[in-house]
């Protein structure tokens, strides 16, 4: 593997790792976000906390960081460069080096990839996440049913890696929403409007 390449993973990884959740929330008077709820660093947990405004920042902050890691990587190198560069901020989201490997569960980073790569890619999966929704109620399911689409979608406008790197993401994706997914086929999954909640399930 090339330096760039090798440069564009650590740039993503570092990039995504940084855990805006955590930061939104100790900046806004929250506390720790990791002590609330879930525990988890994403977007759904903050909003357990009832501070929209912050949930609102630390999903910008999630999305935009992988948006960042592409566009730079593609400014100092190249498109494999910006792919493996957006790959990396999802890995680097989930497991951050500095909360001890424990992060989020990457939808919003996934989405923010995705924005840099292939825009209209981005906006296919907030159509497909909305209309899921709007039927199930299921922020879960919205998030494991777009990130289906995805990568189908790369294959056809992106080259053939970049599809196979988001398919690798999404089965990632899957994992780690294993307990979402048993809730959902116990019927035990919380659905919008009943708690607090947004892309993922975070």
């Amino acid at each position: 593997m090339s330096l760039a390449l090798l440069a564009s993973i650590a740039l993503g990884y570092l990039l995504g790792s940084i855990p805006f959740g955590v930061i939104v929330t100790r900046l806004g008077g929250g506390g720790d976000i990791r002590a609330i709820g879930s525990g988890n660093i994403g977007t759904t947990n903050v909003l357990r906390t009832g501070r929209k405004e912050l949930a609102a920042l630390t999903l910008l902050g999630d999305m935009l960081k992988a948006t960042a890691a592409v566009l730079i990587a593609t400014w100092l190198w190249d498109g494999h460069a910006a792919v493996l560069a957006g790959a990396a901020a999802f890995v680097g989201h989930v497991f951050p080096v500095w909360l001890r490997f424990k992060g989020g569960k990457g939808v919003a980073t996934y989405v923010g990839a995705l924005l840099g790569i292939a825009w209209p890619v981005a906006l296919a999966f907030a159509a497909v996440w909305i209309a899921v929704a709007l039927v199930t109620r299921y922020s879960s399911a919205s998030a494991l049913v777009a990130s289906l689409v995805a990568p189908a979608l790369l294959a056809i406008w992106q080259p053939a890696e970049t599809a196979i790197v988001f398919a690798a993401l999404t089965a990632l994706l899957w994992v780690l929403h294993r307990d979402n997914i048993g809730r959902l086929l116990a019927g035990e999954e919380s659905r919008i409007g009943q708690h607090s909640a947004a892309p993922g399930g975070g």
